[in-house]
């Protein structure tokens, strides 16, 4: 088994990942770091919505990993099987065992698709789509332009946390609008199926949204968790948890848009590092320093941290300097007690809310779930202006900044 070391060793090459990695370059350019990531292609998710809604091609969401890791990294392309934390080791799927002085992990979210029954094998096919792969969602934007209208079209959230939380809303309010630019949209015909029971957690903004629900002629069932797809004849099962005992109810769709449950990966939920007893197993790590809680020169960060937040882009942006600098300062002071010298993430998160095409809501809020908004007007009102922040502003300020750890903080 060969062995390496480095100062700092970082686990994905997402967001987060090549995110953090670049920001602890441009502070401390003699660092050696090690990226274990096994994927070449890197991808802009946040814009898989708009691919879904036909706005957006998807060829520019993806770009090439090898363009944002910086040549003094040493780039593993491997998977990790496991963690030794007590030896500060990381071992891969190949047999090499990289031992570091710091840990990052930041390996994103995993799509449980398994979770839901017959979803795998129809997925992509007879109106069942998703614009959480670059694939389904290019395969959604066909079946969102051959709705006829006499047909249901359901969007569903599951009741796990997952990566942009609004995506089940983005993509629902653009097939809305799609269907009443074509003359289709009529009340009933689109449905909102939560297993969640509020539209969005900030009520300045659910009121906004559930003003935009009324207008669309929407219909939202909330604790109703979709547990099971029949392709063939084009039914959806969810469990009613208004009920005691729950009960199966199923539901015919025309189109059906599935957001899956989602984890952390798996190779995280057998280690140490996840929180005990946790099912999800998310990285167990103060909400506010980022630093394991029980492993103190650990760091974690985005959508696999056990985090009370919103899993998005702008959630990894602002933790991505807290994490830095905390490390840094544990690595340069040669202490692992943070003590009051701590940065403290506040739990700051973002969701620029599609409400139809040119209409946005831009949601900013923290950990109280108060807003935390940066313009100088009311964001819950859909602008045109965000529309363009979305679709223009934010994809150019990603590759061009974020991705290079410019932008943090």
């Amino acid at each position: 088994m060969s062995s390496q070391r480095y100062n700092v060793v970082v686990v994905g090459g997402g967001n987060a990942g090549l995110s953090v990695l670049n920001y602890l370059l441009r502070k401390e350019p003699s660092l050696s770091i090690a990226l274990i990531e096994p994927s070449e292609t890197h991808y802009y998710q946040p814009a898989w919505t708009l691919v879904g809604g036909g706005a957006y091609k998807v060829e520019d969401t993806i770009r090439p990993e090898k363009k944002y890791v910086p040549s003094q990294i040493t780039w593993i392309k491997d998977y990790v099987e496991t963690f030794e934390p007590e030896q500060n080791a990381v071992i891969t799927r190949k047999g090499s065992r990289i031992t570091y002085d710091f840990l990052v992990v930041a390996p994103g979210i995993q799509l449980d698709w398994h979770k839901i029954a017959g979803l795998p094998e129809w997925l992509g096919k007879n109106g069942i789509c998703s614009v959480y792969t670059p694939e389904t969602a290019v395969y959604t934007h066909q079946v969102m332009e051959s709705l006829s209208g006499r047909g249901q079209a359901l969007f569903t959230a599951p009741g796990t946390p997952v990566k942009c939380g609004g995506a089940p809303k983005k993509i629902m309010f653009l097939t809305a609008d799609n269907l009443r630019r074509r003359g289709l949209l009529k009340p009933g015909l689109v449905h909102f199926y939560s297993a969640g029971t509020v539209i969005f957690a900030v009520k300045k903004y659910a009121d906004a949204l559930l003003k935009v629900i009324e207008r669309y002629g929407i219909e939202t069932h909330f604790k109703h968790e979709l547990i099971a797809v029949d392709g063939e004849r084009k039914i959806a099962t969810f469990e009613n948890r208004n009920t005691n005992p729950p009960q199966k109810v199923e539901v015919p769709f025309e189109m059906l848009h599935v957001v899956p449950p989602q984890s952390a990966p798996d190779f995280i939920k057998r280690s140490p590092l996840s929180v005990p007893n946790n099912p999800l197993g998310w990285v167990d790590v103060n909400p506010y320093t980022l630093q394991h809680v029980r492993y103190p020169n650990i760091f974690s960060l985005g959508d696999a941290a056990n985090l009370p937040t919103s899993k998005t882009g702008a959630a990894i942006r602002k933790q991505v300097k807290v994490l830095a600098e905390n490390l840094l300062y544990a690595l340069r002071s040669r202490t692992l007690d943070l003590g009051e010298k701590a940065h403290r993430y506040n739990g700051y998160s973002a969701c620029p809310i599609i409400t139809g095409y040119g209409k946005l809501i831009l949601a900013e809020f923290d950990y109280d779930l108060v807003p935390q908004e940066t313009f100088p007007f009311d964001q819950s009102k859909e602008r045109y202006s965000m529309w363009l922040l979305k679709r223009e502003v934010l994809p150019r300020m990603y590759w061009w900044a974020i991705l290079r750890g410019r932008m943090q903080g």
